[in-house]
């Protein structure tokens, strides 16, 4: 299952959530977990995440709530820095989950 990029929006309001890295990963990181759900799958399902940053440092504080989520075996992960994503945002993340 591949899942497109996500970016940190509200699902009831479709506005992006109020706060910094950390409140911006979590509501990813919820959007993510609920796509899967739909697909009858889990984190423990994906394989592989990218993850754009907007800055880099940034990173340290994204991975504290990344894996607040994910249990031992990791998925495999790349993060690379960009210069915009949409609406503004700080992270989209996009996930590649096995059936």
């Amino acid at each position: 299952v591949f899942i497109s990029g996500q970016i940190p929006l509200n699902p009831e309001t479709m506005e992006v959530v109020d706060g910094g890295i950390k409140e911006q990963t979590r509501q990813v990181m919820e959007n993510l977990a609920a796509i899967l759900k739909a697909a009858n799958l889990s984190f423990a399902n994906v394989a592989k995440f990218t993850i754009y940053l907007t800055d880099l440092t940034d990173f340290a504080e994204l991975n504290q709530t990344y894996a607040e989520f994910l249990s031992e075996p990791y998925p495999a992960r790349a993060t690379v820095e960009v210069s915009q994503l949409p609406k503004g945002v700080k992270v989209e993340m996009d996930a590649i989950a096995k059936r």
